[in-house]
């Protein structure tokens, strides 16, 4: 029965023994078509079931509509049981690794004898239209055995894999087994039913493929089982769902602009960093555009520590390995490192060692050697906090499958500060620390923020249960009160303290980890860091580890997408381009461009040969937010023409008048680009 999609229902529904959650929804209207369709439910406990669930005793569930993030998900998982019944279908042979949902979208990996090409997908998107109109049925089918499941699965080697190792059940990438039931999705011809294709699953699934209304394949990438390179070789498809035309087409939208917004791609187009072969994967360069970036972001970030009491410390890029011995490094991040350089070995004539070696690392992260500045010198409580800050270069060993042009890299440069408090100063350090890095994350024009809590990972860490309450508690109190959202982390903590993450919205909506602040009791205590407390005894400090970009490198990326390389006039490479409309007006464009350096602007004059339209193309194309023309009336009335990025212009605003709005816009580092329409007024 089809209902309208206004049909309302109840928060929760009750379910008799041995009827159908889908037979008590069509009771009450629920509507089976539309965005608000109800594609599963959820009993009290939270487990999502089929509508084709019957309890064995009388139930309440929740109803689970199309367009929710539950709903989303279970329609994305049943799109990639139809692609995986698409390629055996029109690729025979066709080995089936897992076909998880994951964010926005889905994927299916396939142990096939060549690698996807765009033509095939287009076929699959074909057979997979044809499969979801023939409206085929999800139907749950339970293994009486794992011997039956075995013989049933003999010729698809990954899924014997996964039926031997239920433990890949807390997996949330793995969906075809439970921890309970062993189980089967079979889709039914609606007509005969008849058994079409089958997989492994532990569901659920919409009723039939019809609710699934809206999908597009977008990619094929290779991949290995289960994400280990030393594993097989497989074929990795991609794909999106939702559940509507309407919300495929603006989610379609979204991926485009990103596209667009690639930072990759505008660091080439906008000459700002390059990533050569020759200095290897994940070593990013930044030209001089880029580097005059960069720059602005570092100072604007050093003025303000300065202003809140920070100081800066300088330590090397690499350490003997006995410093990371002391602060657990070795034994819990080793992975992460790159290898040692074993030096200063000395060799007899007969090659036998007369002076060992030793091995160094390149660093991972600043905050031991910070900790040796701290231990440098006897402490008083009257100089906490004690708050350092480093710009300092770390080097992490990513593996080359991860690797993603600025925003995960091998060489980076983190904005690292450690601070260090009495007991008493935690709680109001972390609330003052909270602010200040909210504050200047708005300042460079990221301001959607919510927060992230990640707490012990029950099988690695150090410290006692009382060091990681008190400090997860302290945390917690201070997210509470920023009056953020707070979502939980559960097992997502480093090794040695939990964290709290940032996490920025950019203009797509998208979420990044920006800042992270953790509070450490391991570090002091593996270095046995001191003050002395106003009663005279020796006290071990409280430590906080705290990165407000994360990286320079991620940041620089992650507002190159923010702002689609338009970058605020303040940070902007080229802030001014003085435009002559002919040559006999470049020298009163040239006056005023001198009078905007000798205020600190970084202006040109563009004096090439291009003819003036295909100048102002080319200057817009680089994003550069301002654009002064000049023509002959310009020239008579000693002013200049404006020209913006978005296209729109004001003629004749007298010189005298145009340097200071244009000095003015960057000193108060506004972060929306100029145009015509902030600036008409005031141009008068």
């Amino acid at each position: 029965m089809t209902t309208p999609d206004s049909a309302v229902l109840p928060a929760r529904v009750s379910v008799a023994a041995g009827t159908t959650a889908g037979t008590a929804l069509r009771e009450l209207g629920a509507p089976n078509k539309g965005p608000n369709a109800i594609v599963v439910v959820r009993d009290l406990e939270g487990q999502l079931h089929d509508l084709s669930w019957a309890p064995q005793s009388d139930a309440e569930v929740e109803p689970v509509a199309a367009d929710t993030e539950d709903g989303r998900s279970v329609i994305r998982h049943s799109a990639a049981h139809v692609l995986a019944q698409a390629v055996q279908d029109l690729f025979p042979g066709t080995k089936l690794g897992i076909g998880p949902p994951i964010k926005d979208g889905f994927y299916y990996d396939f142990d096939v004898n060549e690698p996807f090409t765009p033509e095939d997908l287009a076929k699959l998107e074909k057979k997979m239209k044809q499969i979801i109109k023939g409206g085929q049925r999800f139907s749950r089918r339970v293994y009486e055995s794992v011997d039956q499941a075995k013989a049933e699965l003999a010729d698809e080697p990954y899924k014997l894999e996964l039926v031997d190792d239920k433990g890949s059940a807390d997996d949330p990438e793995v969906m075809e087994v439970g921890g309970g039931e062993l189980t089967a999705y079979d889709n039914l011809n609606p007509r005969t039913g008849e058994r079409e294709w089958g997989d492994l699953c532990r569901g659920p699934h919409v009723p039939t493929t019809k609710y699934i209304p809206a999908f597009k394949l977008t990619r094929s990438s290779a991949a290995y089982w289960r994400g280990n390179q030393a594993n097989a070789d497989l074929q990795r498809v991609y794909g999106t769902a939702w559940e509507s035309t309407e919300a495929l087409d603006a989610h379609l939208e979204l991926l485009a602009e990103a596209e667009r917004r690639d930072h990759r791609k505008l660091g080439t187009e906008l000459d700002l960093f390059s990533f050569p072969d020759e200095l290897g994967s994940g070593l990013p360069v930044f030209h001089p555009k880029g580097g005059i970036i960069r720059t602005e972001l570092e100072n604007y970030s050093r003025q303000r520590h300065i202003e809140s009491g920070y100081q800066f410390v300088n330590t090397p890029h690499i350490t003997k390995g006995d410093l990371y011995e002391t602060s657990g490094h070795l034994d819990w991040y080793k992975d992460g490192m790159f290898p040692a350089m074993h030096v200063d070995e000395e060799l007899n004539e007969d090659g036998t060692v007369r002076k060992p070696g030793q091995d160094y690392y390149l660093k991972p992260m600043n905050c031991p050697m910070h900790n040796l500045i701290y231990k440098a010198r006897g402490r008083s409580y009257r100089e906490l906090p004690l708050r350092l800050f480093e710009f300092g270069s770390v080097y992490r060993y990513e593996k080359s499958g991860v690797i993603h042009g600025l925003t995960r890299v091998r060489g980076m440069t983190q904005d690292d500060a450690h601070i260090y408090c009495t007991p008493d100063q935690l709680q109001s350090e972390l609330k003052s620390l909270l602010g200040f890095v909210l504050g200047l994350l708005a300042d460079y024009g990221l301001d959607d923020f919510y927060l992230e809590l990640s707490t012990r990972n029950e099988e690695k860490y150090v410290g006692t249960d009382k060091q990681w309450h008190e400090a997860t508690e302290a945390l917690r109190e201070a997210a509470m009160d920023s009056g953020l959202e707070l979502v939980l982390d559960e097992g997502g903590a480093a090794f040695y303290a939990p964290k709290i993450s940032v996490q920025a919205r950019d203009a797509l909506g998208r979420t990044w980890q920006m800042s992270t602040i953790q509070v450490d009791f391991q570090l002091p205590d593996r270095f046995d860091l001191e003050y002395t407390a106003n009663d005279g005894s020796r006290q071990q400090p409280y430590m906080i580890h705290r990165a407000l970009f994360g990286s320079i490198e991620r940041f620089f990326g992650v507002l190159t997408e923010h702002y689609a390389g338009a970058f605020p006039a303040w940070l902007s490479p080229v802030q001014v381009v003085g435009i002559p409309v002919a040559a006999d007006y470049e020298e009163h464009l040239r006056g005023v461009i001198e009078q905007l350096r000798r205020a600190g602007v970084r202006a040109e004059v563009d004096a090439s040969d291009d003819r003036m339209q295909k100048k102002i193309r080319n200057h817009t194309t680089q994003k550069v937010p301002f654009m002064l023309l000049a023509g002959e009336r310009d020239v008579e009335a000693g002013a200049v023409s404006f020209r913006f990025r978005d296209g729109t212009q004001v003629n004749g605003v007298p010189i005298e008048r145009a340097i200071p709005l244009v000095t003015e816009w960057i000193a108060q580092r506004q972060n929306q680009s100029p145009t015509a329409g902030a600036f008409a007024e005031d141009a008068q």
